[in-house]
């Protein structure tokens, strides 16, 4: 082979190693940091950094109270739905904090539409799962489903 072939092998063999290692530098930044806060959550939030009160779901039979974690370390943890939207994952500004190694800083998110409650997937990197199904979008959630995040098993109870 020639010097010049040699070279741009190197050089291509260099660039390649880089992606990788600034692929992998992104991945930790993001378990870390977390993922940037789209705008209309940031619509939700005051100037002085506290969330506005929103209207709180009315309490009728049938309707989910609470949230509860069913299976994992966490078991037996709970949180009103009062509080929506929920925020779970590791970090210390979530509502249900996950000590899981499979759970991402701001993982996953549950939430009301009118009398309808959703999960949506915060862009985790090892995905929330209802039943064997990775979501991708926010997913309606009914009394009993059971979502699972990482080694974690969540419910809907009334």
């Amino acid at each position: 082979m020639s010097e010049l072939t040699l070279f741009l092998i190197r050089i291509a063999y260099l660039a390649i190693l880089w992606i990788f290692v600034l692929s992998a530098v992104s991945v930790i930044r993001s378990d870390v940091f977390g993922s940037r806060v789209p705008e209309p959550a940031r619509a939700a939030v005051g100037g002085n950094g506290k969330q506005r009160k929103q209207p709180k779901p009315r309490s009728r039979k049938g309707i989910p109270t609470h949230v509860l974690v069913v299976e994992g370390s966490n078991a037996g943890e709970r949180a009103d739905l009062v509080d929506a939207p929920i925020l779970i994952g590791r970090g210390a500004d979530a509502a249900i904090r996950l000590d899981d190694d499979y759970v991402s800083t701001r993982h996953a998110r549950i939430a009301a539409s009118g009398d309808q409650w959703f999960v949506e997937d915060l862009g985790s990197t090892n995905g929330t799962y209802i039943g064997t199904v990775r979501l991708s979008q926010p997913t309606t959630l009914t009394l009993g489903t059971q979502v699972r995040i990482g080694k974690t098993i969540l419910e809907l109870r009334k």
